[in-house]
């Protein structure tokens, strides 16, 4: 393990030191020209900078126009997208990522009880509002410490991989689905709609659908078959988490030391009942997704470039193993590598680390573009290194104040809410693609159904109503738009293997009479304390950072993963994920003239990454008159009261309009 970028080396025994402090400073303000010293259009450790139109034409052609996406929403958040796309030589020439809404977490829970800090970082997010719960919990554990026994455990991973289980069905078919599907395809790209509709589906004897034009009307939204049945999936997952954490999506039930439901063997097999369903769901989504995508890569020329970027990499991992999780910092890198899904670092397509405390180590976030002050100006950062000794930056979460300074919108200068956070200062994304690669590459997870190869993942899924069969996912040689669908598919397969591991091993611990969940703690009443929780959203890497002074947080910072990926250009001159996907994405949609334009492979890019709830989608170019509406969707989770079926509710809305 090296960091190329940080002031930090390994000696003979592995542990880290740090070489010269003065290389953690970030020279200047990124104006223009980058803070290395590297000119618009150069190049920072193989990253594209973004570039002035106007600069390098000389002038704004009449081909080159401004488009505007906003909102690209989240369930609890805000996302808009601009860019300047070159429609005659159909290329996006610049791009930025702008988060809209400041919602200020950090500065709402310094001075308060650290125990509300469960549940008030759990509304960051109304998507996957548990999993700030369980992660701030992990924090608290960390700081008091506490740890949780067994069951309460694996009732955690359990509620956890559950509600992946509705986040991903939502996600493909619900929200980034419809722009795969006919009624929109048929816009953008009819030829390749009049193709599929004669083109054979492979797998059409698992997933039912004889061609490929047969998926994509399927996926037509409010109507298609798939997504209707995605829309009944999301209440299956959602009740089955709710078994485990209480309710969904904001559980009280989550404490430091585990959790505070009541759970039987009735519990357990309520749970199993919709998880059964899930074997089979799981089966036909991978191979819809197969057969789709591997459609398009074959008959849309261009489409493996569509959201496109180099294979960088992180995440914490996620699902503990009982007999090794201590929350204690200075075991984390055992801890973690014990997990049913590995954290780690790759680097252009190279595993660099699987270690916990590496990963926080080379963690910065840097506010150049944003619409916050610079922290650093003190003399000293208040830590330099972790509670185990490695070295960190001035820029590290636990260094990091939450400073906001709302200003003028300039692309030049600051232009989101959104911070840039960086691993060894390079950009970095995340999401069940990050898992998929970095468990498959580590080849640590030891598990009867889920089996890591190096170069891939085998999935033993059991025998339900389909017979019991082995979905093999490959690392891909390269990351798009393509690989972050086809992974997330796959990884509805991964979470329901998870939930299976945690019903074998609950009902065995239940057999043993260990049903504790909760382990007692104490808040610490003097003293400082630090705490990480180290985890994942459906979404990727999420980390919540926290600082606790004489029984009352003093700083709490919160690290997720659309902050990862929807980061604006960094000091160094570096676009983040969104930006630098959207850049590298050709303009396939057939169009005519500015009039017929769309957007559609900026958005498709943008999604890959799942942005979360695209409500109402908006693009427009100079010209006011240039409105284009498009789709509709939603996450359909609570359309009526009671057990009306999801399908009976969406026709109900639709005959009623």
């Amino acid at each position: 393990m090296t960091f190329d970028n940080l002031p930090i080396e390994f000696d003979d025994e592995g542990n880290p030191i740090l070489t010269d402090e003065a290389r953690f400073a970030v020279p200047g303000k990124h104006d223009g020209v980058a803070a290395n010293g590297l000119g618009d259009g150069e190049t920072n450790g193989g990253e594209r900078v973004a570039e002035e139109p106007a600069e390098r034409d000389g002038h704004l052609g009449e081909s080159v126009k401004d488009v505007n996406i906003d909102p690209v929403t989240r369930v609890a958040g805000a996302l808009a997208f601009h860019a300047k796309a070159d429609l005659e030589n159909r290329e996006v020439l610049e791009a930025h990522s702008q988060a809209t809404l400041f919602r200020g977490y950090e500065i709402i829970l310094e001075g308060r009880d650290p125990r509300d800090a469960i549940d008030l970082s759990s509304r960051a997010c109304g998507v996957c509002g548990a999993v700030h719960s369980i992660v701030s919990s992990m924090a608290l554990e960390m700081a008091f410490p506490v740890e949780p026994p067994p069951m309460g455990v694996w009732a955690r991973n359990m509620g956890q991989a559950a509600a992946f289980l509705y986040d991903h069905s939502l996600h493909l078919f619900l929200l980034a689905g419809p722009d795969y599907s006919e009624s929109l395809l048929s816009q953008s790209n009819p030829d390749v709609v009049e193709q599929a509709k004669r083109t054979s589906a492979p797998h059409a004897d698992v997933h039912g659908y004889e061609t490929v034009g047969e998926i994509m009307t399927a996926m037509n939204p409010l109507e298609g078959e798939l997504y209707l049945e995605a829309l009944e999936n999301t209440r299956e997952a959602r009740q089955a988490a709710s078994l485990m954490l209480g309710k969904y999506p904001h559980p009280s039930t989550i404490a430091p030391g585990g959790l505070t439901t009541t759970l039987t063997r009735t519990s357990f097999q309520q749970f199993y009942t919709r998880l059964n369903h899930f074997f089979d769901y799981a089966k036909k989504v991978a191979f819809v997704w197969d057969d789709l995508l591997d459609f398009l890569l074959e008959n849309l020329e261009g489409y493996e470039h569509v959201g496109e970027r180099p294979i960088n990499l992180v995440g914490t991992g996620i699902w503990d193993d009982p007999a090794a999780y201590n929350a204690r910092y200075e075991d984390a890198d055992e801890w973690g590598l014990a997990r049913l899904s590995t954290p780690g670092v790759i680097v252009d397509g190279e595993l660099v680390t699987t270690n916990l405390t590496d990963v926080d180590m080379g963690i910065e976030e840097f506010v150049d573009h944003s619409y916050y002050e610079d922290w650093t100006d003190d003399d000293e950062p208040r830590f330099s290194e972790t509670p185990s000794g490695g070295p960190i930056s001035p820029y590290h979460p636990w260094n990091k104040e939450t400073r906001p300074k709302p200003e003028g919108k300039s692309w030049r200068e600051k232009y989101t809410w959104g911070t840039s956070p960086r691993w060894d200062r390079q950009v970095m994304e995340t999401g069940p693609h990050s898992r998929h690669w970095l468990t498959a590459m580590a080849e640590e997870v030891e598990n009867p159904y889920i089996e890591p190869t190096g170069d891939g993942l085998n999935l033993h899924l059991p025998e339900t109503e389909q017979p019991e069969m082995t979905l093999r996912w490959d690392v891909p040689d390269r990351l798009n738009a393509a690989e972050r669908m086809r992974a997330k598919a796959y990884h509805v397969a991964y979470c329901s293997l998870v939930c299976y591991t945690g019903f074998v091993e609950a009902l065995d611990l239940l057999k043993q009479g260990e049903s504790d969940i909760h382990a007692p703690f104490e808040v610490p009443s003097s003293g400082t304390r630090r705490g990480v929780g180290f985890w994942e959203a459906g979404r990727g890497y999420l980390t919540h950072h926290v600082v606790i002074e004489d029984g009352v947080i003093d700083t709490y910072q919160i690290l997720t993963p659309s902050t990862w990926m929807a980061s604006p250009t960094d000091p160094f001159g570096n676009p983040g994920p969104y930006e630098e996907a959207a850049l590298n994405t050709p303009l396939l949609e057939d169009f005519t003239d500015e009039e017929d334009f769309s957007g559609m492979d900026i958005l498709r890019s943008i999604r890959s990454f799942d942005p979360c709830m695209p409500c109402t989608v908006h693009l427009h170019t100079d010209r006011q008159r240039d409105v284009i509406a498009e789709d509709v969707t939603s996450c359909g989770c609570s359309f009526t009261d009671g057990d009306q079926p999801a399908e009976e509710a969406i026709r109900d809305i639709i005959s009623g309009d």
